[in-house]
C-alpha cells in the first residue's frame, strides 16, 4: 500500500516524527520513556504522520478466509537498515516479525509512536513482515515501512580497476574530465572524479592552470533534463490524480489547437509520437520557417509552441525523437502547477530529498563557474562556424549550452536546462530504484512509475519520456551487453548518461564534458574531439562497471 504524496505538513507533525526517529528502539529493547510522554498524538493527527513505502493496519479488518495471507506483507530494505515506525492504537501487546525474526515488544502505550531500527533484521531486496496476537481485543497497530536511503560507506570493496584505467588513459590522451557514479543495493559503491572540469579559457588556448574535477562539480544534464525534471514532475502530477497522460494536450493547454493539434494526446508527447521534428530553432532568424518563428522571449516562444510550430509528419504513432514534445510538458507543468518551471521542481521534488545542487540557471541563484564543467569552447558558434544575434562566443561554464533552452526559454525547458552533481544524480536514482519514494518523501506511486515504464508497441526502446534497453539489445551503445530487459536511463549531448537497472538494483550515473574540447572538420561536417575517446561513447564504460559487479 502506497501513500500519496502530500506537499504540505503542519509543523505539529513534523515535530512529532522528529521527536519519534529520536528515539531509536533497536533490537528487542523497550523505550524507557514513551514517546507519548514527551509528544503525545491524537488519532486525527497519526494519520498526518509523513509517507512511508508501506502503510498498513493490523488487524486487517476483511481478512481473508485463508488464515496464513492475513497481517502479512512485505518491504524493501537493505542488510543492516531500514526503519519500522509502529503507532499504536490501544493495544497493550502483540508479536512482530521480521523476516520471521521476532521483535520482542514487551509493553506497548496507547496512542504512541515507537520507531524501531531493523538493522539486524533485514537483508538485501524483498523483506517479509507480519504481525499475531494483538491485544486486548479492538486494539490495533500501523507499521510504516520509511523508503530506502541511499548509505555512501559501502560494506564490500569492488574493484573497479577496469573502468578507472579506461577513463584515466583517455583523460592523459586528452579528454577533459569526467565523474562516475555506481549505486549498488542502497550504496554509493563508487564516486570519482577524472581530469579536468575546465581546461580551456577560450577557442583552443589552454589555461595555465586547468581547473580540476570534483566529485560534486555540475554538469549541464542537457537530456537528462527529460527525465530528472520533466518526467518526475509529471509522474506525480499522476499520482496526484491532476495529470492523465491519455488525454488530449489540449484538456491541459486550451490554445493548443489548430493544424491537428486537438488529436494530439499527452502520452503521444511522451512517446515522440506526436510527429513533431527533432529541433525548432526559435533563437535564429535564419531559420528554414522564416521571421515568424524567430523568438528570443520565453513567452513568445511558448506561444508558438502551442500554437504555431509545424508538424513535420503525421502522427502514426513511430517515434521520432523531439526536443519539441518536453518542451510542450514543460509548459504543460506551468499550466496544472501554476508555477514556473524551475520554482516548481526545486521546492516541490528537490528540496524536500534536501538535494541543493539541482536546478535550473545556477548563476543566477548564487552559484559560481568553477562549480561547474566547461562546455563548449566558443559559446554556441561551433569556432566560428555559427553566427545569430545575441549568440555567446565565450567558453561556456554554469550556463545551459542548449540554444533553444538558452536564448528562447530563458533557461528553463522541459527538454534541457538542468544542472546537477553526481551525489544528488545518485540520491534521485536510488528514488527511481524505490519505485518512487526516498526516506520519508514518496514524490510520486509505483504504478505512475511502471506506466512511464512500459515499453510502447511501436519501439521497444521508448517508454514516456525514458529510453529502455529493450531484449533485443538495440540501445547497447548506451546500456551494454549485459542490462537486463527491465534497465532504463537517458543520455545528454553534452556527455551524461544515465542507467538504472532495477533488476541488479544498480545505477550508473557517468558525467562528462566532451564537449569542452577543440572541434575538427569542414565548415558543414565537424565533430567535438572529445566525443572520439571511449568514455564519451558510455557503452565501454557501462559495460566495465557491469563486468566488476558480476565477475566479483
Amino acid at each position: 500500500m502506497f501513500t500519496a504524496f502530500k506537499n504540505q505538513r503542519c509543523s505539529y507533525i513534523k515535530k512529532a516524527f522528529i521527536a519519534a526517529l529520536s528515539f531509536i528502539v533497536v533490537g528487542c529493547s523497550t523505550p524507557s520513556e514513551p514517546i507519548s510522554s514527551v509528544l503525545p498524538l491524537t488519532k486525527s493527527q497519526l494519520v498526518e504522520l509523513p509517507n512511508a513505502q508501506v502503510v498498513v493496519t493490523f488487524p486487517e479488518v476483511n481478512p481473508s478466509s485463508r488464515f496464513y495471507v492475513n497481517n502479512r506483507g512485505t518491504f524493501k530494505a537493505y542488510k543492516g537498515r531500514g526503519q519500522l515506525l509502529i503507532q499504536n492504537h490501544n493495544a497493550q501487546s502483540a508479536d512482530i516479525y521480521i523476516n520471521n525474526q521476532k521483535l520482542d515488544v514487551n509493553q506497548l502505550s496507547a496512542n504512541t509512536l515507537y520507531n524501531y531500527s531493523l538493522a539486524k533484521n533485514t537483508h538485501n531486496g524483498v523483506n517479509t513482515f507480519k504481525v499475531e496476537n494483538i491485544l486486548p481485543a479492538g486494539a490495533s497497530l500501523t507499521l510504516r515501512f520509511a523508503f530506502p536511503t541511499l548509505s555512501d560507506e559501502p560494506k564490500k570493496l569492488v574493484d573497479f580497476t577496469e573502468v578507472d584505467t579506461l577513463i584515466e588513459r583517455d583523460v592523459k590522451a586528452g579528454f577533459p574530465g569526467a565523474v562516475l557514479a555506481v549505486v549498488k543495493n542502497g550504496e554509493l559503491i563508487k564516486l570519482t572524479a577524472y581530469g579536468d572540469a575546465k581546461q580551456y579559457q577560450q577557442s583552443d588556448l589552454m589555461l595555465l592552470r586547468p581547473e580540476p574535477m570534483q566529485t560534486n562539480t555540475l554538469f549541464d544534464l542537457a537530456s537528462n533534463t527529460k527525465i530528472f525534471a520533466t518526467n518526475f514532475a509529471l509522474m506525480k502530477l499522476v499520482s496526484e490524480g491532476l495529470l492523465n497522460i491519455n488525454k488530449p494536450v489540449q484538456s491541459y493547454l486550451s490554445e493548443y489547437k489548430g493544424g491537428g493539434r486537438v488529436q494530439r494526446t499527452v502520452k503521444e508527447l511522451l512517446t515522440h509520437s506526436a510527429g513533431y521534428p527533432p529541433v525548432f530553432d526559435f533563437h535564429r532568424k535564419d531559420g528554414s520557417y522564416g521571421d515568424a518563428f524567430y523568438s528570443q522571449n520565453s513567452k513568445t516562444t511558448k506561444q508558438l509552441l502551442l500554437t504555431s510550430v509545424p508538424f513535420s509528419s503525421k502522427s502514426s504513432g513511430q517515434p521520432i525523437y523531439s526536443d519539441i514534445d518536453y518542451m510542450i510538458l514543460g509548459v504543460l507543468i506551468e499550466r496544472i502547477t501554476g508555477q514556473p518551471l524551475d520554482k516548481y521542481l526545486e521546492q516541490q521534488v528537490y528540496a524536500p530529498l534536501k538535494l541543493t545542487n539541482t536546478l535550473f540557471n545556477p548563476l543566477k541563484k548564487g552559484f559560481k563557474p568553477q562549480q561547474f564543467a566547461a562546455t563548449e569552447l566558443s559559446g554556441n558558434t561551433r569556432d566560428g562556424r555559427i553566427k545569430f544575434d545575441n549568440v555567446r562566443t565565450s567558453v561556456l561554464q554554469g550556463q545551459v549550452h542548449d540554444e533553444r533552452a538558452y536564448y528562447s526559454l530563458d533557461g528553463v525547458a522541459g527538454h534541457a536546462g538542468l544542472f546537477s552533481n553526481a551525489q544528488d544524480l545518485a540520491v534521485l536514482c536510488q528514488l527511481l530504484l524505490n519505485s518512487g519514494g526516498y526516506g520519508d518523501q514518496q514524490l510520486f506511486s509505483a504504478s505512475a512509475l511502471a506506466q512511464f515504464l512500459t515499453p510502447q508497441e511501436s519501439d521497444e526502446t521508448y517508454g514516456l519520456g525514458f529510453r529502455l534497453a529493450g531484449n533485443n539489445q538495440a540501445r547497447r551503445w548506451h546500456f551494454g551487453p549485459y542490462a537486463s530487459a527491465q534497465a532504463y536511463g537517458h543520455t545528454g549531448w553534452t556527455g551524461t548518461v544515465t542507467v538504472i537497472d532495477p533488476a541488479y538494483d544498480l545505477a550508473i550515473v557517468l558525467l562528462t564534458n566532451a564537449r569542452h574540447s577543440a572541434i575538427k572538420g569542414s565548415q558543414k561536417r565537424y565533430e567535438f574531439t572529445g566525443k572520439q575517446f571511449e568514455t564519451a561513447q558510455y557503452g565501454s564504460v557501462v559495460s566495465l562497471i557491469y563486468e566488476a559487479l558480476l565477475n566479483q
